[in-house]
């Protein structure tokens, strides 16, 4: 058994790791910092492998999938991702497209490839990761919350599909809300609520993949919040999500 993760250098990537290796399986992780990435290794019981490179580039997503062809890839868990606080006539341009990159081409390239080989073999379990941020307007972080409504329904969209071919293969998105992790550093944000532990995400995320589960979403609160999505209206919504992004900035 051989589990694929990207972004498995820290926060959640790296506690789907801890888990699945738990689990029995071997692991192939990915990220850009090689060093931790080696630190990890030493840490886990079963076999690593381990693959430094920049998923925000689209000819590196296509040469991981070639370079891992032949391995026979159980589980693929698109992780990798990050954000960014700011109105968005002043946020920058350069940062919001490799946050695309990362968070939405990065995710549809081995998302597709590494599927056409599972559906090939009539198993195997593709766990996107995405954010509460999916299911409403994002007002101050207008890019990230769109990249995760992205991440949403392709993910939904795929399972249709499977649904419909009759197919073993399942495909599922994790969509947590506030996670104990290096995320708020990055996108210049303090959470506004009391975030949940990233092993606790990790382990309940890995639980409700195997159990077949579409959409993931841990915690209550972050239940509630969805159940309001579907409710409101989007103009409201975005109001009430405005209002809550002003207390984040650091």
């Amino acid at each position: 058994m051989k589990a694929l993760i990207t972004g498995a250098s820290s926060g959640i990537g790296l506690d789907f790791a801890k888990y699945l290796s738990t689990l029995g399986y071997d692991l192939i992780l990915v990220a850009r910092r090689k060093d931790r990435l080696e630190n990890i290794k030493k840490e886990l019981k079963t076999n690593v492998k381990i693959i430094s490179t920049d998923l925000s580039n689209e000819k590196n997503c296509i040469e991981l999938y070639k370079q891992l062809s032949k391995e026979k890839i159980d589980i693929l868990v698109n992780n990798a991702g990050f954000g960014d606080f700011g109105e968005f006539r002043k946020s920058d341009l350069e940062k919001e497209l490799n946050m695309i990159n990362v968070n939405i081409k990065a995710v549809h390239i081995l998302t597709k490839l590494f599927l056409s080989d599972m559906i090939k073999k009539n198993s195997g379990y593709i766990l996107n990761v995405a954010s509460a941020a999916s299911f409403s307007p994002g007002p101050l972080m207008a890019t990230y919350y769109s990249t995760k409504s992205y991440v949403l329904r392709l993910t939904q969209s795929i399972n249709a599909e499977l649904h419909h071919n009759k197919s073993n293969v399942k495909i599922s998105v994790l969509c947590p809300g506030p996670v104990e992790t290096e995320f708020n550093d990055i996108a210049n944000v303090n959470f506004s609520i009391k975030p949940l532990k990233s092993d606790y995400v990790a382990k309940y995320a890995i639980d409700k993949m195997f159990s077949g589960k579409l959409i993931i979403v841990p915690g209550i609160l972050m239940k509630f919040m969805r159940l309001f999505s579907k409710i409101l209206p989007d103009k409201f919504l975005a109001k009430i999500v405005y209002n809550n992004q002003t207390r984040k900035k650091k």
